[in-house]
């Protein structure tokens, strides 16, 4: 765009629309039924009605097919979107589950190993306790000697214990001893008590932490069986969805060909030449690349813009001029606009153009007026909606508001006329012809490469700002052309488009 309100807005992902392809409610009357659009539209049904109606009533329905083919596009874009969106969220959820799985795996095992572990403890224990209460056994036995040989002692006489002792000394010797002896005994056995004991307690402490175990290894198995389920289903969900996709996938390949089709329909019908027809995208690169080294303007900026502005030359318009006085024409469908091509600025160099190029002025298109009224207080601008009547006559939604702007943008780089006249001859010594026409992709990519190397586009760092100025200082322009550059760039980079770049781009 290189002047403020002088051309329609080009949506972005408008690549199969056609020259004429259609962006305003039509109006259509014809013997043909056309109630069904997806049998005169998705099944070709046109291709039969072609041949029994009028060219302007078959170019009516080839334009209605492009807007059904275009919402169409959308929805279809819509689900591949929402479906990419799905198998991402399963994919995640897949590989969660599958590491959660992993680590239950690695849980079970390390439960297994502890319940293993706690057996032989217990085992240990076990025989630890069983030692300890025969030697508590034994202890009782010693005592039990050393009791009844006091018991003994204690019976003799006075003179049985003179006969037997060589002393009364060595009598009492013998009783302290056996009471030592006693006391000694009787303290390990209180040890091995407290022992067992101690044993008994820590038998019950591993058998409860096995039993802990057992039963968290237990829950372990069931989370890992409904995870494995789980993931089962998520797996074939993926499956389901990943074929959603790719049948998704087919359908917009499927409705970009039939947009291709009716596209070249138009073309044919209305008598374009072969220079005005769109290039493909590997063609349209290798010119960006060609004529933005030479001028020095990045190959992927000078193609965002052409995206941009034209869809790489396949939405270059939807109006036609009619009236070489005024400017006043027609849109694609038949309907009148009064207000197409500036009748003083700009009509003057068109018909130049179009004298030329030895084009038919009423079958060349061009850009059409942004519907918008404007109502001037100071230095500011209030605008409203406009409408446009069946006579063309511009209709302000808003009282003391009059028309503004124009359209009249030619060509896949949309200069409007009057512009194009500043660059023709510089487009001229850059390409070596004697004549230069906005229509011819390679004069287009020429004018625009120029153009935004003069509004600073020649750096990288210059960019977002040569493109705001090419479409008259828009922000909201600048940014979707940038978005465009980076997607354009990593096709370079990588050889492939996101869907996301390719709904963009295509």
């Amino acid at each position: 765009m290189l002047f403020s309100f002088s051309k329609t807005k080009i949506w972005p992902g408008l690549m199969f629309l056609a020259i004429t392809g259609i962006l305003f409610p039509v109006i259509f009357v014809s013997a043909v039924d056309v109630s069904n659009l997806e049998e005169m539209c998705a099944n070709e049904g046109w291709k039969t009605a072609c041949d029994t109606i009028s060219d302007s009533e078959c170019q009516s329905l080839l334009n209605r097919c492009q807007v059904y083919f275009e919402e169409k596009k959308k929805e279809v874009e819509s689900d591949i979107t929402k479906t990419s969106a799905e198998k991402n969220t399963l994919k995640n959820q897949i590989t969660t589950l599958t590491k959660k799985i992993k680590d239950l795996d690695y849980q079970i095992y390390q439960s297994n190993l502890s319940i293993k572990s706690l057996g032989f403890q217990i085992i240990d224990t076990t025989e630890s306790i069983t030692e300890t209460e025969g030697e508590i056994g034994l202890q009782k036995e010693k005592i039990g000697l050393i009791l009844r040989a006091v018991a003994d002692e204690d019976k003799k006489s006075f003179v049985e214990v003179l006969i037997s002792s060589k002393t009364i000394s060595d009598f009492f010797d013998n009783l302290v001893y056996l009471d030592t002896l006693n006391v000694k005994n009787q303290e390990l056995l209180d040890h091995f008590q407290k022992l067992q004991e101690t044993l008994e307690n820590q038998k019950v402490t591993l058998e409860e932490d096995k039993g802990e175990t057992e039963s968290l290894l237990q829950l372990q198995s069931v989370q890992k069986k409904e995870s494995a389920a789980t993931k089962v289903t998520k797996d074939q969900l993926y499956t389901l969805t990943e074929a959603q996709y790719q049948a998704q996938l087919k359908e917009k390949e499927s409705i970009a060909k039939k947009t291709a089709e009716i596209a070249a329909k138009l073309v044919q019908m209305i008598g374009l030449t072969e220079d005005q027809k769109a290039p493909t995208f590997g063609e349209a690169l290798a010119l960006a690349k060609q004529i933005g080294d030479a001028i020095g303007v990045r190959s992927a900026f000078l193609l965002a813009i052409i995206s941009q502005e034209s869809a790489i030359g396949r939405n270059v318009g939807q109006c036609y001029v009619t009236n070489a006085e005024t400017g006043a024409g027609r849109y694609s469908n038949g309907n009148l606009i009064s207000r197409i091509m500036h009748p003083t600025r700009d009509l003057p160099v068109f018909l130049n153009i179009i004298n030329k190029s030895g084009r038919v002025m009423e079958k060349t298109p061009v850009s059409c007026w942004i519907n918008d009224c404007v109502s001037q207080y100071g230095s500011r601008l209030y605008h409203c909606k406009a409408s446009v009547s069946e006579s063309g006559a511009i209709i302000c939604a808003k009282s003391g508001y009059v028309a503004y702007g124009f359209g009249g943008a030619m060509g896949p780089a949309q200069f409007i006329p009057s512009t194009w006249n500043l660059y023709e001859e510089k487009v001229k010594t850059q390409t070596g012809k004697s004549y230069a026409d906005p229509w011819n992709i390679q004069d287009a990519f020429t004018a625009a490469a120029l153009y935004l190397k003069a509004l600073g586009g020649g750096t990288q760092a210059g960019e977002y700002r040569a493109a705001s100025k090419y479409y008259g200082g828009s922000s909201a322009y600048a940014s979707s052309v940038a978005t465009r550059a980076w997607c354009i760039n990593e096709y370079t980079v990588k050889g492939s488009m996101s869907d996301y770049c390719q709904g963009l781009i295509f």
